[in-house]
């Protein structure tokens, strides 16, 4: 068999098809800046019957994040087995499968139960596709990922079931995936890409290797988690959730991002695991004292805060990297870092904010498509064109 980078070296197709990140980051950017405008209309103005709070919701997770997903893992798995890329046809097939799921979704109150069978292919089919390759790389290292694609794949199809309180439990499994995800590959990475910026500039100390603190907060990460799936209100699962918080913060501050504080590529990385942390103590708290912490607080801080700050980071950072430009973030790169942490912390001061929740809504809103907007006008011609021969 050849190589990884042989096989995508040998790759003749559209560039668009030729990496994974390509096509879902830049088709996943303009999704996610489009629904957020588009509910805001309809929620304050009235609109299209389809543009609910339930399609807001399922879109910015199963559609713009499972995207995001996607084109991270079809570009990162083939590094960890050593197999064959998914790219050329079969990867058109897999975008096919999710522009097909986001026009389902739109036209759902037509299609009846058909949308939610169009939707769900696509995550089973990605599912069934990162399990096929780290069983057959024998990458038994990332069998946990496999384990947490199929959650997020079967929390859709919970979500579209007919059963009362589904999609609310569909949810929650969904993002209680989603933080699994942050903690187990934010927790390589961050430090990974902080200890490479140290070492090229020699700086000392550089971050702390994996260990127990880590072991611990992820080990606390996946019982609140759990908790938090099957019993949201429940004392337990508010202290378990402020411990793994807790722990996350402890976790950050062994990896030393102030020393990278000059470089947004690598500091945008550390806060956007802050939010997981932020967002991990204010769902705990709401468990614990739902009228001191809303619960729109925590869920807020998780899918605006960790979410949108650490796609963002991963999104900007992969494409740099694998389109051989500089691994340094421009102006425009800088501007999208500081528009999605505004919109996260506006949507956060939204659950508090009474009678200025609409503005603060509003502004939210129009900063994250600023920032996903921005992403997909700065870097969609790096997405989409071939890498340059003298790259």
């Amino acid at each position: 068999m050849i190589s990884t980078t042989a096989a995508r070296r040998a790759y003749a197709g559209p560039a668009l098809f030729s990496f994974g990140f390509r096509p879902f980051f830049f088709l996943g950017a303009i999704w996610s800046a489009l629904v957020v405008p588009l509910w805001l209309f309809s929620y304050f103005h009235g609109g299209s019957a389809a543009l609910t709070r339930e399609w807001h919701i399922h879109e910015m997770i199963f559609g713009f994040l499972g995207a995001v997903i996607a084109g991270f893992l079809t570009t990162a798995v083939p590094n960890w087995t050593g197999r064959m890329p998914v790219i050329g046809a079969p990867l058109a097939g897999l975008v096919s499968l999710w522009v097909l799921g986001r026009v389902a979704m739109l036209f759902q109150d037509s299609l009846g139960p058909a949308a939610a069978v169009a939707d769900s292919l696509f995550l089973l089919a990605f599912a069934a596709v990162i399990w096929r390759e780290v069983l057959a790389g024998r990458n038994w290292r990332n069998l946990p990922v496999c384990g947490l694609i199929t959650l997020f794949a079967l929390s859709n199809v919970a979500f579209h079931l007919p059963v009362e309180a589904a999609a609310d439990v569909g949810v929650r499994l969904a993002l209680g995936a989603a933080t699994l995800l942050i903690g187990l590959i934010g927790g390589r990475i961050v430090p990974s890409f902080t200890r490479n910026w140290m070492k090229s500039r020699s700086f000392a100390p550089e971050p702390s290797t994996f260990g127990t603190v880590d072991r611990v907060a992820l080990g606390l990460t996946v019982v609140g988690a759990g908790l938090w799936v099957a019993a949201p209100q429940a004392p337990a699962t508010g202290a378990a959730l402020v411990l793994a918080g807790a722990a996350h913060f402890v976790r950050l501050a062994r990896w030393r991002g102030w020393r990278a504080a000059a470089e947004p590529l690598v500091w945008i990385l550390h806060l956007g695991y802050g939010w997981l942390g932020a967002s991990l103590l204010l769902i705990g708290g709401a468990s614990l004292d739902p009228d001191l912490v809303p619960r729109s607080a925590g869920i807020h801080a998780l899918t605006a805060g960790a979410v949108g700050v650490m796609t963002l980071a991963v999104m900007t950072r992969a494409t740099r990297g694998h389109t051989g430009r500089p691994l340094a973030a421009d102006t425009g790169t800088t501007v999208i870092y500081l528009a999605i942490n505004a919109a996260a912390l506006l949507r956060v001061a939204a659950t508090f904010a009474g009678a200025s929740q609409p503005l603060l809504l509003t502004a939210s809103g129009l900063v994250w498509s600023l920032a996903f907007g921005g992403f997909a006008v700065a870097y969609g011609r790096m997405l989409v064109l071939p890498r340059p021969s003298a790259a």
